[in-house]
């Protein structure tokens, strides 16, 4: 996960660790909740919060109850918000796609990138966040109250990693799955409070480091606002190459402009020192993002892929050939995933030789024009959310079909399987 190790968490990095399983999945969302904790929104208020549910004036065992408990609040707060997030489905995928909604997203995340350079506060006011942390009050009914609403407190630090969680969430339409990843995430955020209550551990004093930890959710989210924004404008899309050695560039010119002080040094000193500041921070949203890019750039192959469908049944009947219909959408990064990661694999491109292969787009699927034809396909091949890839006969008959992400090995194997003759 090179995006991530040096940014902290980029828009697709989620949808990386998911598809090496649901255990990196989850380690993924409890990193980035403790990233969250370590930030100026929610690190001060841990020894407060604590005082005040009553752990630091009881037992270790009852200490431990108590913080699990404010953690369990957090948790059904996040995990009710990605199991909403993958309810949505669709609708969210499209709204990735209207201009109306991803400028005034990727606004967002600059004002709130820009946040976190200081040039504004965007922490929830001190006074509500004092009464925010008194919801509920002492024990573990009133310890869990406070965590419901204590969210609210983390919520401007949650951007980077909570955006590319919930893009990747509701793209599965699992609301299970959400609803675990989410409460993981938030069990990240809550580790600093187990380790205080229960064992009576002191925090490190809050300081520059926590300015650097600004820094680096800084230059996420301006990546955010980028890889959004590549959805309404393809320029920003063709700042890539599948050759290895654009990625290595990328990735150095990022490794320059965290070494120049995009991480380390402050908006507010001299102005020299603001000068590399400004210019690490430029080179490292833009390595990072083109950096983004190359990973979720497909390897050339020599495979064809059609994207009218009656050309592709026309080439099967020809032929005698099955086919292989993928259905994608510029805003599916489980989508990107397969089309670097299982239809570039050599192996499989040799595989796939065998079949008429087709590709359904369906980025504009709500368009006037497009929708009609496209709800048709989908209804003919059974596809209800994406990543959908189906395997299917001339004449229309469905002999494999995969819903969710897959290695070249798992997909090579279920290809196996077929019929000899179809």
């Amino acid at each position: 996960m090179p995006i991530a190790a040096a940014t902290g968490f980029a828009p697709d990095s989620f949808a990386q660790a998911a598809g090496r399983g649901v255990l990196s999945a989850l380690v993924f969302a409890l990193t980035a909740g403790l990233l969250t904790a370590l930030t100026p929104c929610v690190y001060p208020m841990i020894p407060i919060t604590i005082s005040v549910f009553g752990a630091k004036q009881t037992t270790r065992g009852r200490a431990l109850l108590l913080a699990t408990a404010y953690v369990g609040g957090i948790a059904v707060m996040f995990g009710s918000l990605g199991t909403l997030f993958a309810l949505l489905g669709k609708a969210f995928g499209t709204f990735l796609a209207n201009p109306w909604v991803v400028v005034p997203l990727a606004l967002l995340f600059v004002a709130m990138g820009a946040s976190m350079f200081g040039a504004f506060e965007l922490n929830v006011p001190s006074g509500l966040q004092q009464r925010l942390a008194r919801v509920g009050g002492r024990g573990v009914a009133g310890a869990f109250l406070m965590g419901l609403v204590g969210g609210v407190i983390a919520a401007p630090c949650t951007g980077p990693p909570l955006a590319g969680i919930l893009a990747y969430v509701a793209t599965t339409r699992d609301a299970a799955f959400g609803f675990l990843v989410l409460a993981t995430y938030a069990a990240g955020i809550g580790v600093p409070f187990w380790l205080i209550a229960g064992f009576s551990m002191t925090l490190p004093r809050s300081g520059a480091w926590m300015e650097s930890v600004k820094s680096v959710f800084g230059i996420a989210l301006f990546v955010a606002a980028l890889y959004y924004l590549k959805n309404v404008w393809p320029g920003l899309g063709r700042l890539t190459h599948a050759h290895p050695a654009f990625l290595f560039v990328a990735l150095g010119i990022a490794a320059a402009g965290i070494a120049l002080g995009a991480v380390h040094l402050k908006f507010s000193g001299p102005g020299v020192e603001r000068l590399r500041k400004g210019v690490g921070v430029l080179a490292a949203v833009v390595g990072i993002f083109a950096a983004t890019n190359a990973l979720l750039t497909p390897r050339q192959t020599k495979l064809h892929w059609h994207e009218d469908e009656s050309a592709a049944l026309a080439e099967a009947v020809a032929s005698s050939k099955n086919l292989i219909v993928d259905f994608r959408a510029d805003w599916c990064l489980p989508c990107r995933e397969l089309e670097v990661k299982v239809f570039s694999d050599p192996k499989v491109a040799t595989a796939l030789e065998k079949f008429v292969l087709v590709k359904v787009d369906l980025t504009h699927e709500d368009d006037d024009a497009l929708g009609p034809h496209l709800a048709g396909l989908k209804t003919k091949y059974g596809v209800e959310t994406l990543p959908a890839v189906r395997v299917a006969t001339s004449g229309g008959t469905t002999l494999r079909a995969f819903n969710q992400t897959f290695t070249p090995d798992e997909f090579l194997h279920r290809l196996s399987e077929l019929p000899a003759d179809n």
